[in-house]
């Protein structure tokens, strides 16, 4: 300082300089008094967050009192580099939260209590199972009920064989899965279905869509979605829906991957209803198919001879992990 004082350019005094940083301080709290206890707030717990907000808090107080925050904003906005976000699409719209026609909503159902550590809810009794599906069902749904009928549970066996979802002249799968839950109102429904599908579907505006697009797994996912909507009995049921063992046969294999990531897409919104069970990391690990496997420790053939099939050891390994997801849900 005694430089500045030589050459007399000294024109401010320590005093000058304390006042300036009053004023400083004074324009900051009443205009801006909400970052300060913004930045305590996002600080580490120790003193210093204490300290910063033991002055922003009064200070956001004294700020929200007065009209110059949102004043200064105004007079500022343009010195942000942020792109301006003004104008519809926010959370807050309502298409976000699936009222809009844009997005659908996503509910509670969607979510298993095990993904977001909440609490299974209590078991309740079982009285019906109904196992349906093509001719992936049988054997499955023998061993079942022979697992199930004696303590007491109805199990009702409803195969259609030759049928498929993408394939609607034998059966329409939509109408049978309404007229099967409205018949017998089962608690627990298990579907084991596809080995016939891969025919063309009539897409938007009834324009045919041959197998195995996207836009055909799409609405394969749509068929299986509204057939798992009718069997869930708007929450009161569960399904548990197979997916398929990859065939031997390359051509088959290819309409199997798709009608199992069809099936996939088709649970989401119902996770806390649906059961996907996985029947390929099983049966045919990394798609790579098998006629046998290790079972209780001895070397097992579970294929029938078709390649597509599950033979009687395979359908019984199959319906110990069916009943297994069961009795998570149920007491029988």
């Amino acid at each position: 300082m005694e430089r500045f004082d030589r050459s007399g350019t000294r024109r401010f005094r320590a005093r000058d300089g304390l006042i300036a940083v009053t004023v400083a301080a004074i324009v900051l709290i009443v205009c801006s008094g909400a970052s300060i206890r913004k930045q305590g707030e996002e600080m580490a717990p120790g003193i210093g967050r204490d300290v910063v907000l033991a002055v922003g808090r009064p200070a956001a107080w004294i700020a929200g009192q007065l009209p110059l925050h949102s004043a200064v904003r105004t007079m500022t906005g343009w010195l942000s580099p942020d792109t301006n976000l003004g104008g519809p699409g926010g959370f807050t719209d309502a298409a976000a939260f699936g009222t809009g026609d844009a997005i659908p909503a996503v509910t509670p159902d969607a979510f298993q209590p095990s993904q977001i550590g909440a609490p299974p809810p209590p078991k309740r009794a079982l009285h019906t199972v109904l196992v349906t599906g093509d001719s992936m069902s049988e054997p499955l749904d023998l061993y079942v009920a022979q697992a199930l009928a004696p303590d007491g549970v109805k199990v009702i066996r409803d195969p259609h064989i030759g049928t498929g979802i993408s394939l609607s002249v034998l059966v329409d799968w939509s109408k049978l899965s309404t007229h099967q839950v409205r018949q017998y109102h089962p608690d627990a429904v298990v579907v084991f279905i596809g080995a016939n599908d891969g025919y063309a579907m009539p897409g938007l505006g009834g324009r045919s869509v041959g197998c195995c697009s996207a836009q055909w797994a799409a609405i394969y996912a749509a068929r299986v979605r509204r057939m798992m909507n009718t069997y869930r009995q708007e929450g009161v049921a569960r399904v548990y829906w197979l997916t398929l063992p990859t065939p031997r046969d390359g051509a088959r294999a290819k309409i199997s991957l798709v009608v199992n990531a069809a099936i996939e897409v088709a649970a989401e919104p119902w996770r806390d209803q649906i059961r996907v069970l996985d029947t390929v990391p099983v049966f045919t690990p990394g798609n790579r198919y098998r006629d046998s496997m290790t079972v209780n420790g001895q070397p097992t053939i579970v294929r029938q001879s078709d390649g597509i099939h599950l033979n009687n050891a395979g359908s019984a390994f199959a319906s110990k992990l069916v009943l297994g997801l069961i009795d998570q849900d149920f007491t029988h």
